[in-house]
């Protein structure tokens, strides 16, 4: 079995999927079989990992990133457990990369106990080819009135004897009460599983930091592994989580802009990564109770995991106005799976895979019609742009199949089969087709469609100077060996 090390934060989105990913990376510039691994994770931005040999699926996007930081074919057991949320209370569950279910949050604690023998199946299969996994927790620790059935934090590590490396992210501030706050609260059981921490997200003197790192181990007795600083590349990477792009409603002005509605159920938001990228495009997500821009050359609908509650969303926000009004000044629209059924003529969900509502008008811009059914397309796949005759790569995971009269115009040809529907004047398309953007090719030809110079980037490139940049960071800032030497 592999020697792991297991990264778990003071709280959400203080940069674990980074820095396991940048660690990753310098492990495997170390000549290690690294493999990257998280128990549970919550998301809708989902990749599809298909081995060769291996059954396929879904997994969470940020642990697909982590293994092309490895070296490696991204594989469902890098993500055993995948939590999709569908409601405020409730997400579709897929465990080892099918879809078990769906659950509510207070069933799906009592759910757990089922869903931990998949992750040490899962966790045994990854070990067993590697030399060293580096683990992804979820939340925080501290939530101590979800321990009993944990599986994500100190539930896994516990039983797996993996040890911890906490990880405070100064940037939202109280980093030195959220390290003394986490080893207080803790069970001494939990305590003693952390061998160290380190503080994520630093800006300014570090030495000014020096009294701050004192008093923690005062309060601790732990050990500092080290401070990063704000990784600028980390910009250039995929998101896992949708509460970072509220940070993005306002970019730098350039020669387009592009308007993305924040969708509540947003997903796979990640297709947009390749466009933010473009030195003459910014792209803005617009959040509930704001107008979609009207200097917007573009507006992208992107996927959802909840495409009838999100429509009718759309709607009580007024987008469904502004993008009449946007479309009347000549304006581009694509629409991204649930995005691309959004903008048809009707939603039918006869089978009540989404909820309640069976049936919900569409925005009218495609002449096309959605029925939701209950079996999922979950699969990578090789594509070819209709418009621009560009080869296109990406992954397919939706339910529903989408007909109609604009069908007869398709966008791609996936498999050699057409997929897609464009609107007669060629302003408005939509596909199921993720990863669209990322082709450098169809990029610039796209941009170029509408009067933008790109495409110049090689954006996967791109990705991969990010990930040895952060490697290279992480071994300047942090004692790398000591976070390695702690794994057993």
């Amino acid at each position: 079995m592999a020697k792991a090390i297991m990264l778990q934060g003071t709280g959400s989105d203080v940069g674990k999927t980074v820095l396991v990913a940048g660690l990753c990376r310098a492990a495997r510039n170390r000549g290690l079989r690294v493999r990257p691994f998280k128990p549970q994770n919550m998301s809708n931005n989902a990749a599809v990992a298909d081995i060769p040999g291996e059954a396929g699926g879904e997994i969470g996007r940020a642990q697909w990133l982590q293994a092309i930081a490895c070296g490696v074919a991204p594989s469902i057991h890098m993500n055993p457990v995948l939590l999709k949320p569908q409601t405020d209370i409730g997400a579709q569950v897929i465990v080892q990369g099918k879809v078990f279910g769906e659950a509510k949050a207070r069933d799906y604690q009592a759910l757990k106990g089922r869903l931990i023998h998949a992750v040490m199946d899962s966790w045994e299969r990854l070990g067993a080819e590697a030399d060293l996994v580096i683990v992804e927790g979820a939340g925080s620790p501290a939530e101590i009135n979800l321990r009993d059935r944990d599986i994500a934090n100190m539930g896994f590590a516990t039983r797996a004897d993996v040890p911890v490396v906490l990880v405070g992210d100064i940037d939202r501030g109280g980093v030195i009460a959220s390290i003394a706050g986490t080893h207080l609260i803790l069970p001494e059981e939990d305590r003693r599983m952390i061998v160290g921490y380190l503080i994520n997200k630093f800006r300014g003197d570090v030495s000014l930091f020096e009294d701050g790192i004192t008093a923690m181990g005062r309060f601790t007795g732990w050990p500092c592994f080290g401070v990063v600083p704000w990784l600028k590349a980390a910009a250039l990477l995929p998101s896992e989580d949708a509460v970072t792009l509220e940070r993005l409603a306002e970019g730098k002005q350039r020669a387009l802009k592009i308007a993305v509605p924040l969708l509540g159920r947003i997903a796979n938001f990640d297709d947009l990564d390749p466009l933010r990228a473009e030195p003459q495009v910014e792209v803005v997500f617009v959040p509930p109770g704001r107008r979609l821009p009207a200097d917007a050359g573009l507006v992208v609908i992107p996927g959802s995991k909840s495409t009838i509650g999100d429509l009718i969303a759309f709607r009580a926000n007024g987008w469904d106005r502004d993008l009449i009004e946007h479309r009347s000044r000549g304006g581009h629209v694509v629409g991204i799976c649930g995005g691309y059924q959004m903008l048809g003529r009707v939603v039918r969900d006869p089978h009540g895979i989404e909820g309640s509502a069976k049936e919900t008008e569409g925005l009218g811009l495609l002449d096309v019609e959605t029925v939701m059914e209950p079996q999922k397309t979950v699969r990578n796949v090789t594509a070819q742009s209709v418009h621009f005759s560009e080869p296109l790569s990406g992954y397919e995971i939706h339910l529903g199949a989408t007909q109609g009269a604009d069908c007869r115009r398709p966008v791609v040809t996936i498999n050699g089969i057409d997929d897609g529907a464009t609107s007669a004047d060629g302003k408005v398309f939509g596909t199921y087709l993720h990863g669209l953007f990322g082709a450098d090719g169809f990029r610039g030809k796209f941009l170029e469609s509408l009067g933008v110079e790109g495409g110049g980037i090689d954006y996967r490139a791109e990705v991969e100077r990010a990930l040895d940049e952060i490697a290279a960071h992480l071994e300047m800032h942090l004692d790398c060996d000591a976070i390695f030497a702690a794994a057993r």
